[in-house]
């Protein structure tokens, strides 16, 4: 998505070059105009310098970016504004059916994202999404993501969740109900290699975001995505949302648990309406193409050993995977269920609605079995690769108890593994045109 801005080379400590003639052979004068000179190249540098920290920090949102920290991978900015897009987001947020609610959807484009924002807008309620569109995984099939929102009347606005003036902005053009914030940095291994993405996503992102719902007038409700990444070395199974969450095994997870935190706090002091959903394992069409079972096809279809992992002691390696419509059951039912935030003009007037819940398959299954599912559906013979589980963030097992989403939001998982691949598999090579477009990347 962006290049490093390569810092600026210089040579102050080099010596100049020497003239073809001296004014002066005192010591006291080349002193004095060695001096002058560095004081000269000190006040030019020291101009170039401010000048490019004016313009990093005070240029316009409306204005060309200039390249982002690639480290960050989401600070980019964006064009913005004016008549024909404040016309855009309203159209896109109007609420069409009776009794509909206007939602803000970030991470728009991304995978649960779309099916959020496809689903809501199916039935009625006024949908905008947002997103940075950056380079984690392929761009392009965000791209089609957003080609296929926009068929639906969808619009996405292009921008970060760290602009503070674009969300107070969008608040200003849509008094929004509620907001579906799922924007962030996804994916428990990439941490290790840019830790500071997550931050930059994950915590400070989600604050911005509070920041401006809490001034809101009226504060919309929000329903946002934490992970079961945060029960990370708990070995209690199913995780229960009672159950410990303060061993986080990846950056990613401990990113997902201070966001439930963060969330507390801004319920607590402004009273904002909060409902956090602990994802399991989501699969399905218009996936992304760091998971597992995403990857495993694209190089079943190229004739590419699979790695397997396994546990200590040959332990089996499983996950709750849950397919993509009923995770999508899970928001909608927690966005109707959330109540109303109490605060206004960011001071709190009583006590708001906090929740969590864990929304998994309860039936988890050990990824050598997803592998021979594959296997059938795709008719190639695997050859597999059994190696340990690294120390990199994963871990062994996922296991969801549902019965509090079952109680409150009358959530039911109702797809199995062989089926939700079934439906994967289809879309996969439709998309792909029999794995020739994987098989470019």
């Amino acid at each position: 998505m962006t290049s490093q801005m390569k810092p600026m080379s210089h040579n102050d400590s080099a010596p100049s070059t020497p003239g073809k003639f001296k004014i002066d052979k005192s010591p006291f004068v080349h002193n004095r105009l060695r001096l002058h000179s560095s004081l000269a190249k000190l006040t030019f540098w020291s101009f170039i310098f401010l000048t490019l920290i004016f313009l990093f920090f005070y240029r316009s949102p409306s204005s060309n970016p200039l390249p982002a920290d690639a480290s960050r991978r989401s600070l980019r900015t964006y064009n913005w504004g004016g008549a024909a897009w404040e016309k855009r987001v309203r159209t896109s947020a109007r609420i069409r059916s009776r009794n509909g609610i206007s939602v803000l959807v970030t991470g728009a484009a991304g995978f649960v994202g779309t099916h959020v924002s496809a689903a809501l807008k199916r039935r009625g309620d006024g949908v905008l999404g947002l997103d940075n569109f950056n380079d984690y995984y392929d761009p392009s099939l965000k791209r089609a993501r957003q080609a296929l929102l926009e068929r639906s009347g969808v619009f996405i606005v292009e921008g970060d969740i760290n602009d503070a003036a674009l969300l107070r902005k969008l608040f200003e053009v849509v008094a929004f109900t509620h907001v579906m914030h799922l924007a962030a940095q996804a994916g428990v291994r990439y941490a290790m290699e840019n830790p500071s993405s997550y931050v930059h996503s994950n915590i400070a992102g989600l604050v911005n975001l509070l920041e401006v719902c809490k001034s809101a007038n009226p504060q919309p409700a929000i329903v946002w995505a934490s992970s079961s990444s945060v029960y990370g070395l708990n070995t209690k199974v199913p995780f229960s949302e009672k159950d410990r969450t303060d061993q986080p095994a990846s950056l990613y997870a401990a990113t997902k648990k201070a966001g439930e935190e963060i969330a507390h706090t801004y319920n607590h002091i402004y009273g904002l309406s909060l409902t956090g959903l602990r994802f399991f394992t989501v699969y399905g069409p218009w996936g992304r193409p760091d998971m597992a079972y995403f990857f495993f096809t694209k190089d079943i279809l190229k004739g590419k050993s699979i790695s397997i992992f396994e546990a200590a002691n040959h332990g089996t390696v499983a996950r709750d995977f849950t397919y993509i419509d009923d995770i999508v059951k899970g928001c909608l039912a927690a966005l109707d269920t959330a109540e109303k935030s109490t605060g206004s003009g960011g001071k709190k007037k009583g006590p708001a609605q906090l929740r969590v819940f864990n929304l998994g398959n309860t039936s988890p299954v050990p990824v050598s079995d997803m592998v021979s599912i594959l296997e059938r559906l795709l008719k190639v013979k695997v050859k597999r690769n059994i190696i340990k589980l690294p120390r990199n963030g994963d871990v062994q097992f996922t296991h969801a108890n549902i019965s509090s989403a079952q109680r409150e939001l009358g959530y039911k998982p109702t797809t199995d593994l062989q089926s939700g691949l079934k439906k994967f598999v289809r879309w996969y090579v439709s998309y792909y045109k029999d794995g020739k477009k994987a098989a470019e990347r």
